[in-house]
């Protein structure tokens, strides 16, 4: 008896299973995070160097002037103010936020309440991917594809980046998944691909031609077309409308909060985030609309 077959005939267990996983990625995803813009940044700053032909290896006094290491697991986490290094027992999920009242142990700094609500939502999603999907491999690959979405959705909120050491692994997983079938078919997933990054390229500069601006980033034709390789090409109508009108409903209320008619840059990687994970959990049921009233599918 495998492992899907025992989730399936437990339901208890595999929620508490998903549910246990999800808050331990979350925990992990908060630290994607923060870590891969700096990590992207160091790189840059390293490329910059080579590219001016600056001294890297060593200084005058012959110790190296190589960064120390900084990736997703190294150096543990600290907190930023006193330096105080973070043990396991403060790092448990949710519950070592409530019990340290959001405040760092040693010197009492506030916590950032994105970690518990990172966790929270990535907890939330996860179950809701599993009540939707089931005990499947379709639960297994689409809780991969929201915790990147989530992890790109944050990531582009707070830098208005969507790295291509996320979307691009994700593009290409999308079509490896779907090659067995489990989403869609493989033409569909390709097409979905193609159709993804040029709808949004070809807007871009149409909008580039007649305005004389840039309304939107590479990444965000990178997502799209990562979304279409996951869900096919028949989800992109959706997922490129949805998205649409999110992102300008909340530009619409930002404006209404603020009280202002200043144009600000606003990240659109969330919105395609959102319209997609919605489109490739529901995908099923989306299409069945569609082919009802759109002929799509």
């Amino acid at each position: 008896m495998d492992v899907i077959t025992v989730l399936q005939q437990n339901s208890f267990f595999f929620f508490i299973t998903v549910g246990v996983i999800s808050l331990l990625i979350g925990s992990f995803l908060n630290a994607a995070i923060y870590r891969i813009p700096i990590m992207l940044e160091n790189t840059w700053r390293e490329d910059c160097k080579h590219l001016l032909e600056q001294e890297t290896t060593a200084n005058p006094t012959g110790t190296s002037t190589h960064q120390p290491t900084f990736n997703l697991f190294v150096p543990r986490s600290r907190c930023p103010e006193c330096q105080h290094m973070i043990t396991a027992m403060e790092n448990i999920p949710i519950v070592s936020y409530l019990f340290l009242k959001g405040q760092c142990k040693s010197c009492g700094a506030p916590i950032s309440l994105q970690y518990p609500l990172v966790e929270l939502f990535t907890l939330c999603v996860s179950l809701l991917v599993a009540w939707k999907l089931g005990a499947t491999l379709q639960t297994l690959s689409a809780l991969f594809f929201i915790w990147t979405l989530i992890t790109l959705s944050l990531i582009d909120t707070r830098t208005m980046l969507l790295p291509d050491n996320l979307t691009l692994p994700l593009l290409w997983l999308g079509i490896v998944v779907n090659y067995f079938g489990i989403f869609t078919d493989l033409q569909s997933s390709v097409l979905g691909a193609i159709f993804g990054y040029l709808s949004l390229w070809s807007v871009y500069h149409l909008f580039k031609l007649f305005t004389g601006k840039e309304g939107m980033g590479y990444g965000d034709f990178k997502l799209l077309a990562a979304l279409g390789a996951w869900g096919g090409w028949q989800i992109l109508p959706f997922t490129i409308f949805a998205s649409s009108l999110i992102g300008a409903l909340f530009g619409i209320l930002l404006i209404i909060i603020k009280r202002s008619n200043k144009s600000h840059p606003l990240p659109f990687g969330p919105w395609l985030a959102i319209a997609g994970g919605i489109a490739l959990i529901w995908r099923s049921d989306l299409l069945i609309y569609m082919k009802q009233y759109f002929l799509i599918g």
